[in-house]
């Protein structure tokens, strides 16, 4: 077996896993180690076009922690991508330098089709084989990626959890007329995927990332969070849509008390859920399948020898 680790910072979240790789890359990975920090990287990035400066140094602690404990595991390569907000900012090159820095990498500034292709790989090792559509509900960007055995179609639109609080739902709890100002953009931006990845049809909706998982948790009633519970659960259209008119009908105190709840996503996760409500309404489908495994399993297969 060889170690690895993969990094994956996002507009919300900046994530560690390290793993075992199996031999032959024949089996599943191995987590070594696991981990996830709310940094909103791309705090204002939709307004200003710039990474704020107390983003990139929130980043930066929490990568200075990441790289000590790749040190003490031990892992032989190293791969970091960064995605939507990293994308857009015309300071870039400010991140790039700190990561230089503090990890003693390169960060790779993926692409939105790369970005899907990377959480496609991560989503469906482990489902039987058949044909998915795989959404993955970022905080500046939403990826959709249909496929078999492979990628077959792949698209990022500029719809997130971050990008949508930040541009729309500004009040606490979003005013009615917020929320149908968001919808719009999220409907246009859904239908301009699905056009390209060919609808819901025949195929398996999976979807991942932090507001998938949380909804998810919500759904299923639970207490704490439990990923071993969430991985590959199957959520109805019907608790998913009343989940996200809960959340959107909160304000951010009753969401921080939902057991389930990061602190971090509180403020955002309204706008994630009118994502995904979304999406299912646009589909179609009358359920999601769930996945623990993204873009960061996708990261560490990518580096399998």
């Amino acid at each position: 077996m060889s170690r690895v680790a993969a990094i994956d910072c996002g507009t919300n979240s900046i994530r560690l896993l390290v793993a075992d790789l199996p031999p032959d890359g024949v089996g599943d990975l191995t987590d070594v180690d696991r981990r996830m920090e709310i940094v909103r990287l791309g705090q204002g990035v939709d307004r200003t076009g710039r990474l704020a400066p107390e983003a990139i140094e929130r980043t930066r602690v929490a990568l200075a922690g990441y790289a000590a404990r790749i040190r003490e595991l031990g892992a032989e390569r190293v791969r970091m991508v960064a995605t939507s907000a990293t994308r857009d900012a015309s300071n870039a090159e400010d991140f790039r330098s700190m990561v230089r820095a503090t990890l003693g990498a390169e960060p790779e500034v993926i692409s939105g089709r790369q970005e899907a292709e990377l959480s496609f790989t991560g989503a469906v090792r482990g489902l039987p084989l058949g044909r998915y559509l795989v959404v993955d509900i970022g905080g500046g960007s939403t990826e959709f990626v249909s496929g078999a055995t492979g990628v077959e179609n792949a698209i990022s639109v500029d719809i997130g959890c971050v990008r949508m609080t930040e541009r729309h739902l500004t009040a606490d709890p979003p005013a009615p007329e917020q929320i149908e100002a968001a919808t719009a953009d999220i409907e246009a931006a859904v239908d301009k995927a699905l056009a390209v990845v060919g609808g819901a049809e025949g195929v398996t909706l999976v979807g991942v990332a932090g507001t998938v998982t949380t909804i998810t948790a919500i759904a299923l009633g639970l207490t704490e969070y439990r990923p071993d519970l969430i991985h590959h659960a199957r959520v109805s259209t019907v608790d998913i849509e009343r989940v996200a008119a809960e959340l959107l009908a909160m304000e951010h105190s009753r969401r921080l008390a939902v057991p389930v709840m990061h602190p971090g996503r509180a403020d955002v996760i309204g706008a994630g859920g009118l994502i995904l409500r979304t999406i299912l309404r646009r589909t179609g489908v009358t359920e999601l399948v769930a996945s623990e495994h993204d873009i960061l399993d996708g990261i560490a297969w990518s580096q399998a020898a």
